[in-house]
């Protein structure tokens, strides 16, 4: 451990810039996780997703959607093989989403990835099943219907559960929690007193 020790170890006249500079790095990365409210993103809390005001459409069509009462956005949107990938598919996505809402790159009109979109046709698959079982739509996958061997769930289910949505300015005036206000209790708090409810 030692030897390990002494290789990273700066030379004399480097020791306090290197301080300086490590503190700087520490504080930048606990302000951004804190302005970015990051730890919400380790919930399956609706709420998370609408931290970017990019997604309140989305978030206000799947509130009034049948869907709000058994899913939420994780169960489409993130796989469910095995909890690494589904925290892999999680951190993937919502690195790519961060950087594009922060660059203000988003797109007007939010277009689900291909990567998503293969995700998002096996859950409905999966969630859907027994329902399925008699239907063609539940051997096809997203590359199979790509090549066209079969339709998508969402070919028919158009408006379901995000309506016909494709642009920020769609729903102007949703109402949908103040994100500002939100933090991780209040989330915790809406999950309980939507547990009560049922």
């Amino acid at each position: 451990m030692n030897k390990i020790i002494e290789k990273i170890k700066p030379p004399k006249k480097w020791v306090i810039p290197v301080i300086i500079a490590v503190g700087i790095f520490v504080g930048m990365g606990i302000y951004l996780l804190k302005v970015s409210n990051a730890v919400s993103y380790l919930s399956d809390s609706p709420e998370t997703c609408i931290n970017c005001h990019v997604m309140i459409p989305q978030y206000a069509a799947w509130n009034h959607s049948s869907h709000r009462e058994k899913a939420t956005c994780n169960d489409c949107h993130v796989p469910h093989d095995n909890v690494l990938k589904k925290y892999f598919f999680k951190a993937k996505d919502g690195l790519r989403h961060a950087t594009i809402f922060t660059l203000r790159k988003e797109p007007e009109a939010i277009i689900i990835k291909e990567e998503g979109a293969a995700v998002v046709q096996e859950n409905c698959k999966r969630c859907h099943e027994r329902v399925n079982s008699e239907v063609e739509t539940s051997r096809t996958t997203f590359e199979g219907a790509s090549h066209g061997q079969g339709k998508l769930c969402w070919k028919c289910h158009t408006e379901v559960p995000h309506g016909g949505i494709r642009s920020l300015s769609s729903t102007p005036f949703a109402i949908v929690p103040d994100v500002n206000n939100l933090n991780n209790k209040d989330i915790i708090k809406n999950k309980e007193i939507k547990k009560e409810k049922k």
